[in-house]
């Protein structure tokens, strides 16, 4: 029977943020003579989500993974979050790390620290890549993140009820009739797990969607001035943040193409790994 691989940070550490009052927990996998790429959490990952994924990036990028505040090893206390500050705190990591810039690549809630890294620290980023994400106000994202509310808040069992839910959403077809099982169960118990009794932490982290989004209400277009080169990767099937939605980033992002990923759905790293990895690494090496 084949042994699981430990993975282990070549550097890991916690930043000091809030005045010192809150620690965000960091890991470095490299050795600081190459680019580094930042894979950015979901709303309900940790670093260790990235794991599988480090030898798509590796030998030829060092890779940078954070916790937001609610999430792994960071701080979890019950009170508001913020998405900007989220970016903030990747940019004093590089500052503690002696990192200049980064590629940054932000999947669904990710996508939205991404974006503000962009719109806030142009000039620390080689390239910016999104995935599921929408940078305009609509009405049917909002009803999602209701819903969500309402089983985050709601007594048991409504909770669990909502990780069956979940993955029923997130994943296309085919990835759903491939792990739908088994491993569909694993997943879902893994997550249930981590945040059963702590379902504050989704909530605050959701909850800082709407100063995000309060922005773009009252300024219109703040993200016209993203000039990084940006790569807008969006799965067919996508139920979450359908495509017509992340379509307008063309719009918004004046330096960004998009790559439609056949037969997924809103996890487009894990559904189509074959088309993804391989297109963030040319971007990468292009940065156009």
């Amino acid at each position: 029977m084949a042994t699981k691989q430990l993975v282990t940070p070549d550097r890991s550490g916690y930043l000091a943020v809030e005045d010192g009052e809150r620690r965000v927990y960091w890991e470095y996998f490299g050795h600081g003579d190459r680019e580094v790429v930042v894979m950015l959490n979901g709303v309900a990952m940790s670093t260790r989500g990235w794991y599988r994924n480090l030898p798509e990036l590796q030998p030829d990028y060092d890779v940078l993974l954070y916790d937001y505040l609610g999430q792994g090893r960071s701080s979890q206390e019950d009170e508001p979050y913020f998405i900007d500050h989220f970016a903030g705190y990747l940019v004093q990591i590089m500052d503690e790390l002696g990192i200049e810039r980064v590629h940054p690549v932000g999947v669904s809630y990710g996508g939205f620290i991404a974006a503000e890294l962009g719109r806030l620290f142009g000039d620390r980023l080689h390239t910016l890549t999104l995935s599921g994400i929408l940078l305009t106000r609509e009405t049917q994202f909002s009803m999602y993140q209701d819903l969500s509310l309402k089983f985050y808040t709601s007594p048991d069992p409504a909770f669990e009820i909502y990780t069956y839910y979940m993955y029923e959403k997130i994943f296309g077809e085919a990835f759903c009739k491939l792990i739908y099982g088994d491993k569909m169960e694993r997943m879902r118990t893994g997550f249930f797990n981590d945040y059963h009794g702590k379902e504050y932490c989704l909530i605050r982290l959701t909850e800082a969607q709407n100063p995000f989004f309060a922005r773009i209400d009252q300024e219109p277009n703040p993200y016209r001035i993203v000039t990084t080169p940006t790569l807008i990767l969006t799965g067919d099937e996508d139920r979450a943040i359908p495509p017509w939605q992340q379509a307008k980033l063309l719009d918004i992002l004046p330096n960004a193409r998009q790559i439609v990923l056949p037969g997924s759905g809103h996890m487009t790293y894990m559904e189509r790994p074959d088309i993804f990895w391989p297109a963030v690494r040319a971007f990468f090496e292009a940065k156009v």
